[in-house]
């Protein structure tokens, strides 16, 4: 049995999805190691994985949602949505050679683990690049998001806006960015530039 038909079955007998597109409302599992899992390597995923608004009645007060998707060279397109702060989540996305596009919720707080070429959009540095801590050492805080990719192909994260239910709007975003926003992108964070002041 080759690695796609082992992937094409794992996902089919755990009853998650039936396809690697659309939306999906991930639930709670208390008998599995994730409560949402898309291991899939002949198809592109283009995914909306929207988070419950309450806590299941089995569901432990520190539990976060734990979500993976695996995929080997096809693109990976996935929203994780929610509309309650409270609901708490960990992400792990594994590729060979993906390229991967991902939208976080704006009101993210946590870790990001990411390769060094991330590249993040206007919406994501608006709004939620001030509460993420990047590819720093995992403490395993719990109170807390984590998102995990590795792929050898192109990531990019954007902004998933939790007041309209929608993805970030680009043009709106690169405005802000222009006029508005004071936040330094990630690839200049780490600069001091106050010493051109001295001269």
């Amino acid at each position: 049995m080759s690695s796609s038909d082992h992937s094409m079955i794992s996902y089919e007998k755990e009853g998650f999805i039936h396809a690697p597109t659309g939306s999906h409302r991930v639930r709670y599992m208390a008998d599995e190691n994730w409560d949402f899992y898309l291991d899939i390597t002949h198809k592109p995923v283009d995914l909306s994985l929207v988070l419950p608004h309450y806590r299941a009645r089995a569901q432990p007060i520190e539990h976060r949602m734990s979500m993976f998707v695996g995929n080997e060279s096809y693109p990976v397109k996935l929203k994780v949505c929610r509309s309650y702060f409270r609901a708490k989540f960990d992400l792990e996305v594994r590729a060979s050679t993906s390229d991967m596009t991902i939208w976080i919720p704006s009101d993210f707080r946590g870790h990001i683990h990411c390769p060094k070429t991330t590249t993040f959009s206007a919406g994501f540095i608006n709004r939620i690049m001030e509460n993420v801590r990047l590819n720093e050492p995992n403490d395993h805080a719990f109170d807390e998001d984590e998102v995990v990719v590795s792929t050898s192909g192109h990531v990019t994260f954007r902004m998933w806006d939790v007041q309209t239910s929608t993805s970030e709007n680009p043009q709106k975003e690169a405005f802000k960015r222009l006029f508005c926003c004071t936040r330094k992108a990630p690839e200049t964070a780490t600069h001091d530039w106050d010493f051109l002041l001295d001269n």
